[in-house]
């Protein structure tokens, strides 16, 4: 072997050595993110094994057409962007998601009477939150949210919010939305931890689903090199590859 090949040898050696070490702990990560994605079921993470059905419209109900609140209730500068007649406490009512001065609003309105309905209250948010469940559970523990930040179990939903946490057999937190009224999402323990895990997996340590980061690209391009190294190193010692050369 000579001088220049061996320092060849020796540097890859090197780099292959460091970036093993630092890359391996992320692939020790990835991997048991995967086992623990494998070995659950993804209904039990949202909570959707909990959840009752959602309650059916009546037909026989003379439901007030939109045509009669939107020119009162809504500015020509206003942008509707969803219209759903949904039911909040079992009484019907139009759900309207509009753009006005730029920011995004909703407005809930009788489907009956076409007045507005007034967000939910704090009672009448832990009734949405017990209908839903399909266990009896007593309550553990009630928060208002008007922020949340990046790491939030809640974040980037509708605020404001109230956090309704139920003990066993339920053992979840429900987030109920007072402007939608309606519950956004559920979150348990199994959703935690799998919410820590996908946030190693993606190594975005923000809002966890932004694969297009920095880090994550710079570690693929590392692993790339890493893997291409080592086939290399195996290339330039490899007895049988150079006495072939040979």
């Amino acid at each position: 072997m000579t001088i220049k090949k061996s320092r060849i040898v020796r540097l890859t050696r090197k780099w292959h050595r460091y970036l093993g070490v630092i890359l391996g702990v992320q692939f020790l990560l990835w991997t048991i993110g995967g086992l623990y994605f494998s070995w659950t079921t993804i209904d039990e993470i949202r909570g959707d094994n909990l959840k009752n059905e959602v309650p059916i419209l009546s037909k026989d109900v003379n439901y007030i057409t939109p045509t009669n609140f939107i020119k009162q209730y809504f500015n020509s500068s206003d942008r509707i962007t969803s219209l759903e007649l949904t039911t909040v406490l079992e009484q019907p009512v139009y759900r309207i998601t509009f753009i006005r001065n730029h920011k995004k609003s909703v407005t809930l309105i009788d489907a009956i009477t076409g007045k507005i309905r007034k967000p939910l209250q704090e009672k009448e948010a832990i009734l949405v939150a017990k209908n839903t469940l399909n266990v009896v559970a007593e309550i553990k523990d009630i928060e208002y949210l008007k922020t949340t930040g990046n790491h939030h179990e809640y974040r980037n939903r509708p605020l404001p919010a109230y956090a309704i946490s139920f003990q066993e057999p339920a053992n979840t937190t429900i987030y109920v939305s007072t402007e939608y009224g309606n519950v956004q999402t559920f979150r348990n323990n199994q959703w935690r931890i799998f919410d820590f895990l996908w946030m190693l997996h993606t190594m975005d340590y923000q809002e966890r689903d932004d694969f297009n980061n920095v880090v994550l690209r710079a570690f693929s391009l590392f692993g790339i090199f890493t893997i291409l190294s080592g086939f290399g190193l195996y290339l330039l010692t490899s007895k049988t590859f150079n006495r072939k050369k040979s």
